[in-house]
């Protein structure tokens, strides 16, 4: 028998908090973590969600040569969320637990550090360190080997719907009886000259708003400029019903669903029909109707192409009118977390949906009409209960996840 996938843990490092409650507090009041940064030797000013704050006095002068900024909020944000749900160590569930992440762009301000000294200062070879450092999986095994995860431990590099796609993995294996208990999630850390630079060059990002820098990321706006990059981690601890329920465990909300998709159209451009699949399979996995969904935190990078084409899946799938789902993107205040952006806007769907509130696409002053949705709008919408929502991601490479969670499991029963 299916298991059904309960939500017990949550922790997050992000723009607009350091702590769920933080984090809560901000999309109650659309406040933006959006601010103007340099990244040297880039000579321009650039819009980013860059978090405020050094993480490096958490961890001793022996671990922080191991660790780039990017496992350093990975770390920390695993925690909060296994603290949350009441856990420390998980090795005495043996290979019954198991560890999900997401993440595309590895170490890489480590990474840049030893390209400066190998084509600046004639190096020869790294620190013999910068490996762990760099790697893509860095992250997550840092997390395991802090919390003792012995059974697997895999991490998924599919762009921008890398955690999301972690997050699918892990709800599926405690789904099915392989695992008792995961923690999935993602992080990213890219506002460092190589990687700022090489969005620079794909023209989708957005120069600062010239009046307000924390209103640079518009969504489905009319005047919307292009995307903004942002940093931060946002981790899950997932478990069966039956497991939390037998050691009394809270639960924030369940997963009752996902779906992934491919669009198998363009290495960079989406496809509204590749984005269907993802949204329907989603659906038909929760056992749901477009109908049931009272809320989509939407992809939307505000980008001109992207966001149409995905305002055109979404009115496929859930229609434009009053009774449809009510949409946002909440982009408009973190920024895009790339391979973490799934796990950062599924957390705060579930943050929202446990606060009945509905969060805001902040500065969405005037919809394009190519993105006609049922806009939540510019203000968030308190006291409005939610009972499924659909946290929604798509990524270069043309892979798209869709992921639903509920207030109550589908069988409330079990």
């Amino acid at each position: 028998m299916q298991q059904q996938v309960a939500i017990t843990g949550l922790g997050v490092i992000s723009p607009i908090g350091l702590d769920v409650q933080s984090v809560a507090a901000s999309l109650r009041d659309a406040r933006s973590g959006i601010s103007t940064m340099q990244a040297p030797p880039l000579q321009r000013d650039v819009a980013a969600g860059a978090i405020d704050a050094s993480f490096e006095d958490a961890f001793t002068r022996l671990e922080l040569p191991f660790l780039d900024r990017c496992q350093q909020m990975a770390i920390l944000a695993a925690r909060q969320a296994v603290e949350d749900a009441g856990f420390d160590r998980f090795d005495g569930f043996g290979q019954r637990a198991g560890l999900y992440y997401g993440n595309v762009n590895g170490g890489v301000a480590s990474a840049q550090a030893w390209y400066q000294q190998m084509l600046l200062e004639g190096k020869q070879a790294s620190r013999p360190y910068s490996a762990m450092a760099i790697m893509g999986n860095a992250g997550a095994a840092q997390v395991a080997l802090r919390h003792k995860v012995l059974g697997p431990v895999v991490t998924n590099a599919t762009a921008c719907g890398s955690s999301g796609v972690a997050i699918s993995d892990a709800a599926r294996a405690i789904r099915d009886g392989y695992l008792d208990v995961a923690i999935a999630g993602g992080a990213e850390a890219p506002l460092v000259a190589s990687l700022v630079g090489v969005f620079q060059g794909t023209r989708a990002m957005s120069p600062p708003d010239a009046h307000d820098p924390a209103r640079t990321c518009k969504p489905f706006a009319r005047d919307r400029s292009g995307l903004v990059l942002g940093e931060g981690a946002a981790f899950l601890v997932l478990e069966s019903v039956a497991h939390a329920r037998a050691r009394g465990a809270h639960c924030h909300g369940y997963v009752s669903g996902s779906g992934i998709s491919n669009d198998a159209h363009h290495i960079g451009m989406p496809a509204s029909e590749g984005q269907v699949r993802a949204l329907r399979a989603a659906l038909s996995d929760a056992s749901l109707h477009p109908g049931d969904i009272g809320y989509v935190n939407a992809h939307a990078t505000a980008t001109d192409g992207g966001d149409v084409i995905e305002a055109a899946a979404l009115r496929d799938v859930f229609g434009a009118g009053p009774d449809a789902a009510r949409v946002s993107s909440t982009k408009s205040v973190h920024g895009h977390l790339l391979g973490a952006a799934s796990a950062l806007e599924l957390l705060l769907t579930i943050v929202a949906m446990e606060r009945n509130l509905l969060p805001a696409s902040a500065h969405l002053d005037q919809v394009d009409p190519r993105c006609d949705l049922n806009h939540v709008g510019a203000q968030p919408i308190a006291d409005h209960a939610i009972r499924h929502a659909l946290s929604f991601s798509c990524g270069f490479g043309g892979t798209n996840v869709a992921l639903v969670v509920s207030r109550r499991p589908s069988d409330p029963s079990t």
